[in-house]
């Protein structure tokens, strides 16, 4: 865990007026439990409001920028950009798993690493910047952070099912995906996919789920095809 929250600001471009604010969006509930004596509040209700948060600048930027894009595409985009693979990716950008206050057992178990984790994190970070600097301060990380690199995001959300399109378009082979490894204990799970054109290995994934892994692996399919 990394203390440096100068560092932290610096990378989002924000500086907390209450520093607590900031702490709290960093504090996950097993930390929060195993210091119930200190009073450490977790980030559960700072996510909730950042998820709404969110929601709402998300909806009008693609509103007044997708001047042609219809309701239900508007609504296919949107998920693609808060979706909790996407977030965390985001989270990433930023380093914010490094500052994530874990309990023992969660840190032990690689939950630094968890999208869950991280992606909750991120949205109690955008709750405390609103509740700190207002609306057009959680406007200006959102913009930055998460409506940013649209297309690729887009891209990773669908990645199966623009991976199949292509291959169907140019009809060059069967796709098809295969769990080569499971690792880690049940209820932490990490699972390493590949996608397969024929009995050829066309990209690798890693998730939590076979879902997320499988999404990764044709991710990484589509990035090979773009080059």
């Amino acid at each position: 865990m990394n203390q440096d929250y100068h560092h932290l600001e610096e990378k989002i471009k924000y500086e907390f007026q209450d520093k607590e604010l900031l702490i709290n969006a960093l504090t996950h509930t097993s930390f929060a439990n195993e210091h119930r004596g200190q009073k450490v509040v977790d980030n559960e209700r700072l996510e909730f409001l950042g998820d709404a948060v969110l929601e709402m600048i998300s909806s009008e930027f693609l509103y007044k920028h997708m001047k042609t894009m219809s309701e239900g595409n508007m609504s296919k985009l949107r998920a693609s950009l808060v979706c909790e693979p996407t977030l965390a990716l985001d989270a990433q950008e930023i380093d914010l798993p490094e500052y994530i206050y874990l309990g023992k057992g969660e840190e032990a178990t690689g939950g630094r690493s968890r999208a869950s984790i991280v992606s909750d994190a991120l949205e109690a970070l955008i709750g405390a910047i609103f509740l700190d600097g207002g609306i057009e301060a959680a406007k200006g990380f959102i913009y930055s952070f998460v409506l940013n690199d649209i297309e690729n995001k887009r891209m990773f959300h669908d990645s199966k099912t623009i991976l199949q399109e292509r291959i169907d378009a140019v009809k060059s082979g069967t796709l098809s995906y295969r769990i080569v490894q499971e690792s880690g204990p049940d209820h932490n799970k990490t699972f390493e996919a590949v996608a397969m054109l024929d009995d050829k290995i066309i990209g690798r994934g890693i998730g939590q789920n076979k879902k997320t892994a499988e999404q990764q692996a044709a991710y990484e399919a589509l990035k090979q095809l773009e080059k």
